[in-house]
């Protein structure tokens, strides 16, 4: 796996760089021991130790902290909780881990502009934990709400199984206060849905940490629904549930949430909550209406009618909110649960045309004898966001060479039929070898000129998302003036 260079002199400067950083920032972890928990992320697979760990607690402290690093010529790697799928938090030997664990307080709730004020280390779950008493909640709900952080789900442009009707990350996300490697702090947006001038906030949300480092996040709260209703529809065939996805959407509604899952998946997923999945069934699909209740009865009628017509084995409407909530439960819980039956897995994460489905599907059951690996298939099936999980025992010598080669092969098929290398996990390392498969190079260099433009050292998140680094110098002139960038209109602090 292709890293930056080490730099030998920051290595070397170590003791007086984490001597630096202690006078501006309360806790920075040098010893081995405190600095091993940080090793890695949830792409497990890989590990490299962060050659220091610091722990701010204030913006003040970020932008001191990043300007000590940028004086060092230190890396700097931004954490939230952790739980990247991709890699994107994976540290460098000579990089600053910049946890931002401490910034866990909500701010401010604003019921009247409908939106609550964050720091990016509170947990996405704890938003709507803190205004379901008011009835309203916080729309994207990834399968690790209850402990990602909101703002690594702005890095990544999380998504969730509601993600369908009420959007990803990008779609919710107002605004954001940000510190530049420079130490500049600026804020994107406020509490007012469209932001004029650039769309800076777009382009911040999904940026994987390699433009700047969040410190607040300002998100929009919705209604609770007046009425859910959740239909646990059972099929024969995988590629029935993939055709009943299509009609859906091609007959106008749109759910809240639709979710596949096939037979590994639903099994593992039963033995684990024991939500009432049908066993006999190769696949699941859990479509789930709301809206006013007249609404939600006519389109869950509507949806089981189009599921019977493609052949479902099985329709089950959920008779009250308690059942709906366990539905999803064991969804939810897929990931997990497919830990039980495998000693470890690969989590994929790639977008494809929903007419695709079934096309894509059967691709991924031939890769799967080629490759000689288990797979069970859990995703956003509405808006085509597969997950596959590849099955695979990392003490079996070569296991995960073949998880990876299976892995980017799937990734390979959801470009091939118009679909995209990520829907939610982001690129980082994972990914980052193959966006040669869905971008040229002058795509790419025109990405790594955006990237100059908030960080010409190239310091935040280096070899992540870009398989080829530059120094900027080497694009070519970029929009920099006196070493930082230039953004028209934009708050300062």
């Amino acid at each position: 796996m292709l890293m930056p260079v080490p730099d030998a002199g920051v290595i070397a400067r170590r003791e007086e760089l984490a001597a630096a950083l202690r006078a501006v920032v309360p806790t920075v972890l040098s010893d081995e021991d405190s600095r091993r928990p940080y090793e890695t992320d949830g792409l497990t697979a890989y590990r490299q130790m962060p050659l220091l760990v610091a722990l701010p607690e204030t913006t003040a402290q970020v932008a001191a902290a990043l300007k000590i690093c940028g004086a060092f010529g230190a890396k700097v790697v931004p954490r939230g909780a952790g739980t990247s799928l991709s890699g994107g938090a994976l540290p460098l030997g000579d990089g600053v881990l910049l946890g931002l664990a401490k910034f866990n307080r909500i701010l401010d709730i604003d019921f009247a502009n409908r939106c609550v004020v964050a720091q990016p280390g509170v947990a996405n779950l704890s938003i709507t934990k803190a205004v379901e008493s008011r009835g309203f909640y916080y729309a994207p709900d990834p399968s690790s709400q209850v402990v990602c952080s909101i703002g690594g789900n702005v890095a990544e442009n999380a998504g969730g199984v509601h993600c369908l009707k009420y959007g990803m990350t990008t779609n919710n996300v107002l605004g954001v206060e940000a510190v530049l490697m420079s130490g500049e702090v600026v804020r994107l947006g406020g509490k007012h849905l469209d932001a004029g001038d650039y769309d800076l906030l777009g382009v911040l949300t999904g940026s994987e940490g390699l433009l700047a480092v969040v410190t607040e996040v300002t998100v929009r709260i919705l209604r609770k629904p007046e009425t859910a209703r959740a239909l646990l529809i059972g099929f024969a065939a995988v590629e029935a549930a993939g055709e009943c996805v299509a009609r859906i959407i091609a007959a106008g509604i749109i759910p809240a949430g639709m979710e596949l899952m096939d037979r590994p998946a639903i099994h593992a997923a039963e033995a684990f909550t024991h939500a009432g999945y049908p066993l006999d069934a190769a696949a699941i699909l859990i479509v789930e209406l709301d809206g006013p209740a007249v609404e939600a009865e006519e389109l869950s009628r509507r949806a089981a009618d189009i599921a019977r017509a493609v052949g479902a084995t099985s329709v089950r409407a959920s008779a009250n909110d308690a059942e709906r909530v366990k539905f999803w439960a064991g969804r939810k819980a897929a990931f997990p649960a497919v830990g039980r039956i495998s000693p470890d897995y690969y989590c994929m994460d790639g977008t494809i045309p929903r007419r695709k489905l079934p096309e894509v599907l059967a691709h991924i059951a031939t890769l799967s004898q080629h490759y000689g690996l288990g797979v069970a298939n859990v995703f956003h099936a509405g808006d085509g966001n597969l997950h596959p999980l590849i099955l695979y025992d990392a003490n079996k010598a070569g296991e995960l060479e073949r998880a990876e080669a299976f892995g980017a092969d799937i990734l390979k098929q959801c470009v091939a039929v118009g679909g995209v290398l990520t829907g939610e996990h982001g690129v980082g390392v994972e990914k980052r070898d193959l966006m040669g498969e869905m971008f040229d190079q002058a795509d790419l260099d025109q990405q790594q000129m955006l990237k100059c433009a908030f960080d010409p050292a190239g310091a935040l998140n280096p070899g992540k998302v870009f398989p080829t680094l530059h120094r900027c110098a080497e694009l070519g002139r970029v929009h920099v003036h006196g070493g930082e960038a230039r953004f028209p209109d934009v708050p300062r602090l």
